[in-house]
């Protein structure tokens, strides 16, 4: 059935396709239509940052950004899904087109700009609206206007406004469509960034007598010398994951597509191997420290295999599930299930 779906999806402009098709899907949960797309989650419960995930299949985020449809996606059998990356105050994004399809690579270009409604409308349809039973991870950002030395604050704010409603919070510091972000990887501007979150974390626990654990999302682009480093940050700082990884600049595996010198992060297949490579690095680095949560150019169930054998804890899909749709959901988590067993 998706691929009827993705067939009539596929000839709209990217963005409209993607608002069309979330509308469907948020309609079909509501009326208790979505069995036809989607098939029983598979129960393969994993103990990560002290939460315990049904499967280790997550949606990753940037599909939902506002909390809009996160039960229909949960629906399609993920065991998490991830929403946002949401900023205090809402923001457009870039200015459109911005969004590409690469359809012969499998891939996907995007400088969206964390266009999203802000972070008060997506507290208020998870506090109103969550019949997800699976765990919820919530992507915060800074808004592109504030200042890098001030980032600290919008990341402050955010935690602060979802932490009542996230089961886990995600630091999104990787994004190259918002100027300066990845800048905030690294050296003493990472130390301080973290710092000033945990410190906010370790707070609002207390008061409110419930650890939400945090993760850090990275790039692809970094060299093994920066990853170890930054690795290392992650661990002196206490974070409870890393998230590896976001989106590349890099445009290896897409050479000649009409749209490869379209600015934005690119995704999906052409990224898989950089990201199983940090994957490697930082696993290497933790020695089980600290989990990874693996995402980027999953399409397969040998793709979701190669993640956990690399070395993460759970595996997250973009790219791929908006190609092959919810079955890959299932094939990805009877990969994990057979690199665990293996």
């Amino acid at each position: 059935m998706y691929s009827l779906a993705r067939a009539i999806l596929f000839k709209l402009d990217p963005e409209t396709s993607h608002h069309v098709s979330l509308d469907w899907l948020g309609a079909l949960e509501r009326l208790k239509l979505l069995g036809g797309f989607a098939s029983k989650r598979i129960n393969n419960p994993v103990e990560v940052m002290g939460l315990t995930f049904p499967n280790p299949v997550g949606l990753a985020a940037g599909l939902d950004k506002n909390g809009d449809y996160f039960n229909a996606l949960g629906s399609l059998g993920f065991g998490f899904v991830e929403i946002g990356t949401i900023t205090p105050l809402a923001q457009a994004g870039n200015p459109k087109p911005r969004l590409f399809r690469l359809t012969e690579q499998q891939a996907i270009i995007n400088r969206m700009g964390f266009n999203n409604k802000g972070v008060k409308h997506l507290v208020e349809q998870v506090k109103k609206k969550r019949r997800f039973e699976g765990i919820l991870g919530i992507n915060i950002g800074k808004n592109k206007l504030t200042p890098d030395e001030n980032a600290l604050d919008d990341y402050i704010h955010c935690l602060d406004a979802v932490y009542d409603y996230a089961d886990y919070i995600t630091v999104n510091i990787s994004s190259p469509n918002t100027p300066g972000l990845r800048s905030l990887q690294f050296g003493e501007a990472l130390n301080i960034l973290l710092a000033g979150i945990k410190q906010r974390q370790g707070e609002l626990a207390q008061s409110r007598d419930r650890y939400v654990p945090i993760a850090v999302k990275i790039a692809p682009d970094m060299t093994d010398e920066e990853l170890t480093e930054t690795a290392n940050t992650l661990l002196a700082q206490g974070i409870d994951a890393v998230i590896a990884t976001n989106t590349t600049i890099s445009r290896e595996g897409v050479e000649g597509s009409a749209f490869e010198q379209e600015a934005g992060g690119l995704s999906g297949v052409p990224v898989r191997d950089k990201s199983t490579h940090a994957i490697k690095v930082l696993s290497q680095v933790l020695a089980g420290k600290m989990p990874i949560i693996g995402v980027g150019g999953i399409s397969s169930a040998h793709d979701a295999a190669e993640k956990i054998k690399a070395g993460a804890s759970l595996v997250q899909l973009y790219s791929g599930f908006i190609y092959q749709g919810p079955a890959l959901v299932r094939e990805a988590a009877k990969g994990c299930l057979e690199a665990q067993v293996g």
